[in-house]
Parts: C-alpha cells; sequence; structure tokens
C-alpha cells in the first residue's frame, strides 16, 4: 500500500510537469520524514547512487555524440548512405536509417540520432518530394537504432544495475540492431513502391569511395570501444574517455571544424543532458531504498514465480509490461526503477542477463515511439516542425518492424548471445 501511494505521487507530479528525477526525490524525501529518517541521509543515498565509475562512461559518451555532430559528421554519414541506397526505391527512406545505424556507433543515443541527423534528413526528404509525416516517422523510427550498437547509454546504466559485462552487452546489441535497420529498411522498401517516392541517381564507385573516405575515421569508432575493452586495454568506462579525445582529434586534425566557442558550447549541452541523466539517477537511489526497505523487490519476486516459471512466458510478461509504461514514463526511470526488481527474477528463471539485458533495451527504444509520451517523437517533431498529432498517428504503422524484431530475440536469445559468446 506504501509503495502504490508512493507511485501514484510521484506519477501525479510527472503529469503537472515536474521533472521525472525532482519528483522522484520529493516523494522519497517525504518518505523518509514520514519514517524519521533525516535530510542527510537522503543527501547520502542519493551520492552513494552517483558514485559508481562505470556511470562516468554516461557523460563521456555524450560528450563524444555533441562533438561528432557538431563537426559535420552527421552530414558526411548521410551522403555515404546516400551513394549506397539512395538509388533503391524510398531511396531518402533507407539512407535515413542507414545513416542512423552509423552514427548508432557514436553516439549511443537515441536523442543524439533524431536531434543530430534529424533536421537535416526531414529537410532532405521534404525537397526530394517525401510528405512529412512519412519523413518524421521514418526519423523517428530509425533514432531507435542508435542504443542497440555499441556504443550504448542505457546498457551502460543496465550493466551498472544489474551487475552484468557492459562489452558482452555492446556486442549482445549488434545483430538486434542490424535486424531492426534490416526491418525498417523493408517498411520503407513497401511504403515506396505504394506512394511511388522518388529515388537518386545511382551513385558511381568514384563517389561511394570519396564519401566513404570522407568518413572512415567516423566509422571506425565502434572498432576503437569494441576492439579495445575486449583487447584488455581499457574498461568500458575508460573505452568512453578515449572516444572523447579520439572525438576531439578527429575535430581538431581531420575535420578542421572545431572552435573554441563550438567546444565550450558542446561541453555546455554535454553538461545540461548529464544533470538531467543525474537527477534521475539520484532519485532512484532513494527510491530503490524505499523499495528495498518495503520489500517490493521480494513481492515482485514471489508475484512473478507466481504466475510462471516459465522463463519465455516471464520475458513475454516483462516485454508487455514494460510497452504499456513506455507510453506514459519516460524510458530512462522505467530502466532504473524496474530493471533491480525484474533482472534478479530473470536470473532466478535461468534467464542470460545479457539477453534479458538486450531486450529491456529495444523495449525501451519501441517506448520512445510510442504516443503519447514518446521521447523521440517529440524531438523529430520539433527538429522537423510537424505536428505533433501527425507525427503520432503516422508513427503507428513504424512500431510494427521492432515489435518483430523484439519478439525474435525474445524467443531466440542465440541472435542476441552469439556474438558475446565468441569472445569468451
Amino acid at each position: 500500500m506504501i509503495i502504490l501511494i508512493l507511485a501514484s505521487a510521484w506519477l501525479g507530479l510527472v503529469l503537472v510537469g515536474v521533472p521525472i528525477g525532482i519528483a522522484m526525490i520529493v516523494v522519497s524525501v517525504g518518505y523518509f520524514h514520514i519514517v524519521g529518517a533525516g535530510l542527510s541521509f537522503a543527501v547520502r543515498l542519493m551520492s552513494d547512487g552517483l558514485n559508481s565509475f562505470p556511470l562516468l562512461a554516461v557523460p563521456l559518451f555524450i560528450l563524444t555524440a555533441t562533438l561528432l555532430n557538431s563537426s559535420g559528421i552527421s552530414r558526411r554519414l548521410f551522403d555515404f548512405a546516400k551513394t549506397l541506397v539512395g538509388h533503391v526505391p524510398g531511396g531518402l527512406g533507407h539512407v535515413n536509417i542507414l545513416a542512423s545505424l552509423f552514427f548508432s556507433g557514436m553516439s549511443g543515443s537515441a536523442m543524439a540520432d533524431a536531434g543530430g541527423l534529424g533536421k537535416m534528413e526531414i529537410k532532405a526528404m521534404r525537397d526530394a518530394g517525401y510528405d512529412d509525416k512519412f519523413s518524421g516517422a521514418v526519423t523517428a523510427a530509425s533514432s531507435m537504432i542508435g542504443p542497440l550498437v555499441p556504443p550504448s547509454i542505457p546498457m551502460v546504466l543496465y550493466g551498472v544495475i544489474a551487475n552484468t559485462s557492459i562489452g558482452d552487452l555492446f556486442l549482445g546489441g549488434v545483430v538486434p540492431g542490424f535486424l531492426t535497420a534490416g526491418a525498417l529498411m523493408v517498411m520503407v522498401y513497401v511504403y515506396s513502391l505504394r506512394r511511388n517516392y522518388p529515388v537518386a541517381k545511382r551513385a558511381t564507385l568514384r563517389q561511394i569511395m570519396r564519401a566513404f573516405w570522407e568518413s572512415i575515421w567516423a566509422l571506425l569508432t565502434p572498432a576503437v570501444i569494441i576492439g579495445g575493452i575486449f583487447s584488455g586495454y581499457f574498461s568500458p568506462t575508460e573505452a568512453a574517455g578515449i572516444t572523447v579525445l579520439y572525438a576531439i582529434l578527429l575535430n581538431l586534425f581531420v575535420y578542421h571544424e572545431l572552435s573554441l566557442k563550438k567546444f565550450l558550447a558542446d561541453v555546455y549541452e554535454t553538461a545540461v543532458t548529464s544533470a538531467s541523466v543525474g537527477t534521475i539517477i539520484a532519485g532512484v537511489g532513494l527510491f530503490g531504498y524505499i523499495l528495498a526497505r518495503e520489500q517490493a523487490p521480494q513481492q515482485i519476486a514471489e508475484f512473478f514465480l507466481g504466475l510462471t516459471s516459465d522463463p519465455l512466458v516471464f520475458l513475454f510478461i516483462v516485454n508487455a509490461l514494460m510497452f504499456v509504461l513506455g507510453a506514459f514514463i519516460e524510458s530512462l526511470a522505467i530502466l532504473l526503477i524496474l530493471v533491480p526488481m525484474v533482472a534478479p527474477v530473470a536470473i532466478t528463471l535461468g534467464v542470460d542477463p545479457v539477453h534479458f539485458g538486450v531486450v529491456i533495451v529495444l523495449n525501451l527504444m519501441i517506448s520512445i515511439l510510442t504516443p503519447p509520451m514518446g521521447m523521440s517523437l517529440f524531438m523529430v517533431a520539433k527538429v522537423g516542425n510537424i505536428p505533433m498529432q501527425d507525427l503520432a498517428r503516422a508513427i503507428l504503422p513504424w512500431l510494427i518492424p521492432p515489435v518483430v524484431v523484439l519478439i525474435l530475440i525474445t524467443v531466440f536469445p542465440d541472435l542476441v548471445t552469439f556474438l558475446p559468446g565468441l569472445f569468451h
């Protein structure tokens, strides 16, 4: 009953516009006041929640994405993708998805993809004669690929919460990421044949090679991250720091587009975003203590184990629960609150923690597309100047491809665990 009251109070604050992390802190402090714990105790819990070396990777990957976005990388990746698939029916729709797949190897963030590539992609599609609803829906849907392909900020957070290898999670997301991109491209192809969307002229080999050469250093970013982690040269957190250095060196000596003013603006943007994420993590630290004190994880475990002992049925129940919650609650909050409660149940039932993590992250990425609270929809509507209500209706068919991929990786865990298994 106490947890239900707290959850209702938190949701009420969120619905009236209080930021998620602040709402969680307010509700938790209210609980501590009732039970007689001091404010200093709450501050210590928040500090402990943020005192994690692996969590340092989050602001570093955010800074990497921001630096690469401001250096013209987005445009170069878009041009390279256009030389590869611009001539296929639905040309710029495929370019949109392929560019997101390329950019995902650097940003680890769906919002960075939607914000960085989105404006350019929608303008190019609009100028070529594609309607706004289709352009916006493709852009929003393709942004979900970002956190599936390494690096991935949600996977870093899941790895910290569930005490799972972040390197294995990075590798585990590669196949689902490519499957999602492929499924979305099939959708673009079908739409384009029905609507007779324009295609670009096929690029020559020389044009492809020139575009590839301009993008090659950026495309090598995932290799730097994964290669460094699994060769033992650095940890995932250190990999994030190396990636920031790599992005700065690219800007200074390859693309020559980094100025002091740009760099300071990128650092400021990173600080703002990281502070928002940190506030949620601090709030979850408080809320997590309350859940543990009230024995909520044990009750939830008993509830799930009372429903089923079949791992597959459990995964589908969790998927359904997250799909519903994702339509109304910010994905990061779901990850930080729900995973500590359901991950132990998954392990008890014999679900591989890497498999479970990738299933969770893909589900969260679907939630950023789900009206009414899909964060990617708000970002794309803003950068593309598309009415939110139009985009919310247009995105619904585009939920089908990632849901199909989610079902596939839920039923066939080898799609996730195959690559990590090669390194063990």
